[in-house]
């Protein structure tokens, strides 16, 4: 029997600083910022509420023209996946955790709307095929449901 996994990571976030995007040398963009998330904690000693910060490195490829949009302060909402990367520095070895982000939605921002959305492209590959004509109903089918409400 095949194990499931699932990798999945939703952030919705005040950017700390202006997005940077610089590219590859086959000329691929990939795109950097950094996004805060907030909790309020109670302090089981003192019995007052107090304010965590959280911060979390963002990469998202393929995203040339995002970076105009994603400055200090902006909230934004992420999703993607978490990656961890490791390199030698000073001959010891680091490790990194970022999110991958796949999906992003400028949500509003120092007094600003929002709603602008981005995704990566999708690979020409991953089209979806055109649907299969539908046959007759089975006895007690609910004709309402159609292929795009099944989640998989």
């Amino acid at each position: 029997m095949a194990s499931r996994s699932v990798n999945k990571v939703i952030l919705l976030g005040h950017l700390g600083k202006d997005a940077e995007t610089k590219f590859t040398p086959s000329g691929v963009a990939r795109t950097t910022f950094s996004v805060a998330t907030n909790r309020r904690l109670k302090d089981q000693q003192t019995g007052e509420w107090r304010d965590e910060t959280d911060w979390h490195n963002i990469v998202a490829w393929r995203m040339e023209n995002v970076a105009n949009y994603l400055t200090k302060g902006k909230q934004v909402y992420i999703e993607g996946r978490l990656q961890t990367r490791n390199y030698e520095k000073e001959g010891q070895k680091v490790y990194i955790t970022e999110v991958v982000a796949e999906d992003l939605i400028l949500v509003s921002g120092r007094g600003e709307g929002g709603g602008e959305e981005y995704s990566r492209p999708a690979p020409a590959a991953a089209s979806r095929p055109a649907p299969r004509p539908q046959s007759a109903p089975a006895q007690g089918f609910d004709e309402t449901i159609n292929d795009d409400d099944v989640p998989f």
